[in-house]
């Protein structure tokens, strides 16, 4: 049984730190289509209230999203980081866990998960100033400059997957943590039976 479960506890730590690239990889790419679709469509950056310049209503999202996307990637960067915990105190290899293996699960799961939050009602809130934006405008401006146009909000929509995976990889590791101490009272009945037997 030990062998089956070092093996997956293996494969668990594995996908916590697949998960956290993951997101990383999501913190880069979630501005992509705004960038290509809205940064030419702002026409004076720097006077947001001058709508006579500011050639579609709504495309300032981009810029309001910049100080998010930094924390983003930031914070995605220390997912990883908090990832390798896992693997320096040795929580994908050893048989018998103690306190050091239990707090860099503990930390990593309260990490993904406040990550998770943090990050979902921002996103939700970004969202919905995205389909505020005047796509009539944006549509003729695109066609006008040929760049590139989209309603889409699928960066926006991944978010949901993303974090799904980030949450299911806190699942497993809270469930591996309760499977291996269970495994090693099991083992420390059969050692005190053991004892009592040669005793």
């Amino acid at each position: 049984m030990y062998k089956k479960q070092m093996t997956i506890q293996k494969a668990v730590c594995l996908f916590v730190l697949a998960t956290s690239v993951i997101v990383f990889i999501y913190s880069l790419g979630i501005m992509t289509d705004l960038y290509d679709s809205l940064y030419s469509a702002i026409g004076d950056a720097a006077n947001r209230e001058n709508t006579r310049r500011n050639t579609v209503a709504g495309a300032f999202i981009y810029y309001d999203m910049q100080g998010f996307n930094k924390q983003f990637l930031h914070l995605s960067i220390g997912l990883i980081l908090m990832s390798l915990l896992l693997f320096i105190t040795n929580t994908h290899t050893r048989r018998r866990y103690y306190i050091g293996n239990v707090l860099a699960a503990a930390a990593n799961v309260i990490a993904n998960v406040y990550v998770a939050f943090w990050a979902h009602t921002r996103i939700a809130a970004f969202k919905n100033e995205f389909l505020k934006i005047d796509f009539e405008a944006l549509k003729k401006f695109s066609d006008r400059r040929h760049t590139y146009y989209t309603e889409s909000t699928f960066w926006f929509d991944l978010h949901n997957l993303v974090f799904c995976l980030a949450i299911l990889a806190c699942i497993l590791l809270v469930a591996n943590i309760i499977w291996k101490f269970s495994l090693m009272k099991k083992e420390q009945h059969l050692i005190d039976a053991g004892k009592g037997v040669a005793a």
